[in-house]
């Protein structure tokens, strides 16, 4: 909470994601006895990379960010932790802000039932993304339901659904992005073209029933869209083209917060972006976050925060200078200073400032430095006792 005052920050829409950093090592950290109780225990672990490298050893960091993209937690946690499995840890840290309203926003991969509990009861309110195919009430009761969509943004229309009743009621608000289902309509009608191609060269081949045939169905690109016959040959499947035509260009929130609208609970999970934006910077534009050559978990745990107060840093200039990062920096880098010696005195003498060089250090509350000014003086060593014969010193 102290980043929060210290920034003097608006708490009350919190988005929360993790993301996984990888090491260059070959074995995981063991399970030992010795770490029992203390306070770092092992972190390098394997689990599902969110970098596409399942077979190394990793971490998990978590973030919890404010709207407008100023971290204000972190955490560090083994890396075969699951997202869905980090949540109660992350209520109990946020609920002793003791925040007066807090609105929690996460991805698809943190819903689950315990998630939903653990959620109302720490944070009060929650918008959380839904995996649309592996819950069966989206597709039967939500996808389906008439109603007309309210247009928000040119590439955004919401439509409020509630499904159940009493305690189970649910709340769910559907989104439509119109260019994107174009283009998922597009992708979609290539593929059955591709899967149209693939049948003709297997057809004069269906007796011996090939190892293409096979390979055709167990493809994670056409297999969706394929059935077999009563010989097990594959064939196109209507139906499976139909129900994926009720997804194109289409996710689902829910969330239990009856004083949001639905316009609100859309934008607020739109706003998500900005913590995916804050994962990039820190792997991406030299943060550096990754890889990590350390291996003790406390020194691990160190460099993700030095990471994350860097990333601080950046964020709480950019807010000041309403500028991108790169702009300030390199604002800031045309200011150099050089020393050089004049008889017996030593000189620092500093570039001149530009107009909007003057602008940037104002507003990040940076002292103008005068021109010229003597080099200040080192420090002398303190003065140590000289061990002088016949006296004996305390």
């Amino acid at each position: 909470m102290r980043t929060a005052d210290l920034f003097r920050l608006d708490v009350d829409l919190i988005f929360y994601d993790t993301t996984t950093a990888y090491f260059e090592v070959d074995e995981p950290d063991e399970d030992d006895q010795e770490w029992a109780g203390r306070l770092y225990a092992p972190l390098r672990r394997r689990g599902h990379s969110k970098e596409g490298r399942d077979g190394q050893p990793q971490v998990i960091i978590a973030l919890a960010v404010t709207r407008d993209g100023m971290p204000v937690r972190s955490w560090v946690l083994p890396g075969d932790t699951a997202d869905v499995a980090t949540v109660a840890r992350i209520k109990e840290d946020l609920r002793a802000w003791r925040l007066g309203r807090c609105i929690f926003v996460g991805d698809a991969g943190l819903y689950s039932a315990e998630n939903l509990t653990a959620l109302s009861r720490g944070l009060g309110r929650d918008i959380l993304a839904m995996p649309m195919r592996k819950v069966k009430a989206i597709e039967s009761a939500v996808l389906t339901r008439p109603g007309r969509y309210k247009q928000l943004a040119d590439n955004l229309q919401v439509k409020e659904v509630w499904v159940g009743d009493g305690e189970r009621r649910r709340r769910y608000v559907l989104c439509l992005n119109p260019e994107e289902a174009a283009r998922q309509r597009q992708h979609r009608d290539q593929v059955l073209a591709e899967i149209a191609a693939e049948l003709d060269l297997l057809r004069p081949r269906q007796d011996d029933h090939p190892k293409a045939a096979c390979a055709l169905l167990a493809s994670r690109r056409y297999g969706r869209y394929l059935g077999t016959d009563d010989l097990g040959r594959p064939r196109l499947d209507a139906a499976k083209v139909k129900a994926a035509e009720k997804f194109d260009g289409k996710f689902v929130v829910i969330t239990n917060d009856d004083t949001l609208s639905a316009e609100d609970v859309a934008l607020g999970y739109k706003g998500a972006w900005i913590i995916e934006s804050c994962f990039r910077r820190m792997k991406q534009t030299g943060l550096e976050v990754r890889p990590m050559f350390h291996w003790t978990a406390r020194r691990i745990a160190a460099h993700v925060k030095l990471c994350v107060l860097a990333l601080q840093m950046q964020r709480a200039a950019e807010i000041r200078c309403a500028q991108s990062w790169a702009r300030i920096a390199h604002t800031l880098a045309s200011l150099k200073a050089v020393r050089y010696r004049m008889e017996s005195r030593t000189i620092v003498q500093r570039t001149k400032i530009t107009t909007e060089l003057a602008e940037a250090l104002k507003k990040l509350g940076v002292a103008m430095l005068s021109r010229s000014s003597p080099s200040p003086k080192p420090r002398p060593h303190p003065t140590r006792h000289r061990h002088t014969p016949g006296i004996r010193l305390p």
